[in-house]
């Protein structure tokens, strides 16, 4: 115990609050600080996806024009999913789907899936070794559907500023089911400028588009916003590890994210440059966000066999 302290939260802790007023009324919102200088926020009723991001007192993270939106509000129609993408740090996309919307193996699937406009149905959290944890558990289950849950585990370290992500994602049903994830984690002003500095190590990047591939020469430079601007992706491999990096001198902070490029084989680079439409997106996923169709034909849709479990890691560290 610290003699200087009433309360833990005098220096570090998670307290859970609800908004009040706009689309966002009555969303439980997870407000967590390491006593170092990360703070973060956790959505509970938006798949426990991570609203925002500071560091030091800086945001990191974008949030679109949209604000906080309740999943009472989520349109599954085509690209209705827009109408709801808080984007924030992290927007996690799947699990039936991820990318354009299209019809795969019968089934009309929307842009990018569900799960982010899913409500936790339990959550909880605690202190262990030196983490602040939270645990959360989110159904992607339907009655004649897919039954796929994800656990959800964040830890977020009092002695470094760097968290993780640990999910595990199980096939609850009696039948074989495709699953799809992407980590859309999107970088925001002011860490993101014309003057960041984006690294990402990989050993080949290939444009999503033959408007990408027109600035594929470009890809890891920013811009200031552009009116107009139409987002340009690129795709990057990676062999044993999975990195990308975000610094901004101006600030002298940044962010990194690792992962496991065997397990997330498909990292995107979202660049769109418009005005209030500024965000950066560095995600990691299973696969690319063309739509299921494509992804069946190109022999990297992922299954679930009934009962079984995957588990995905990503770790994000301030710099």
């Amino acid at each position: 115990m610290n003699p200087y302290i009433g309360h833990d939260s005098q220096i570090y802790g998670i307290e859970e609050h609800r908004l009040v007023g706009g689309k966002g009324d009555g969303m439980r919102l997870l407000e967590v600080t390491n006593g170092k200088g990360l703070e973060l926020t956790v959505s509970l009723d938006r798949s426990a996806d991570i609203s925002r991001l500071r560091y030091r007192g800086i945001n990191m993270s974008y949030f679109s024009p949209c604000g906080y939106v309740a999943p009472a509000y989520y349109d599954s129609k085509e690209d209705g999913w827009l109408k709801s993408f808080t984007a924030g740090f992290l927007t996690t996309c799947g699990l039936q789907a991820v990318g354009s919307p299209c019809t795969d193996d019968g089934e009309v699937l929307p842009l990018h899936g569900s799960i982010a406009n899913t409500p936790a149905e339990a959550a909880y959290w605690f202190e262990e070794d030196g983490e602040l944890v939270i645990r959360a558990v989110i159904k992607d289950e339907g009655i004649f559907a897919r039954k796929l849950r994800l656990n959800r585990e964040i830890r977020v370290s009092l002695e470094e500023n760097e968290f993780t992500i640990k999910d595990t994602i199980e096939n609850t049903g009696d039948s074989r089911t495709p699953m799809e994830i992407l980590y859309h984690m999107n970088m925001g002003y002011p860490l993101l400028d014309e003057d960041s500095i984006v690294e990402i190590p990989s050993y080949e990047v290939a444009a999503r588009d033959d408007h990408a591939a027109e600035d594929l020469d470009n890809w890891m430079k920013m811009i200031k916003p552009e009116a107009g601007y139409v987002e340009r992706c690129y795709y990057h491999k990676f062999r044993e590890e999975g990195r990308a990096s975000i610094y901004q001198p101006k600030l002298n902070q940044g962010l990194e994210i690792l992962f496991d490029p065997k397990e997330l084989d498909a990292f995107v680079e979202w660049k769109m440059m418009g005005v209030r439409d500024y965000v950066l997106g560095l995600e990691c996923g299973n696969c690319y966000p063309d739509g299921r169709d494509v992804m069946r034909r190109r022999g990297m849709l992922k299954f679930l066999e009934p009962g079984e479990k995957k588990v995905y890691n990503v770790k994000v560290r301030m710099m």
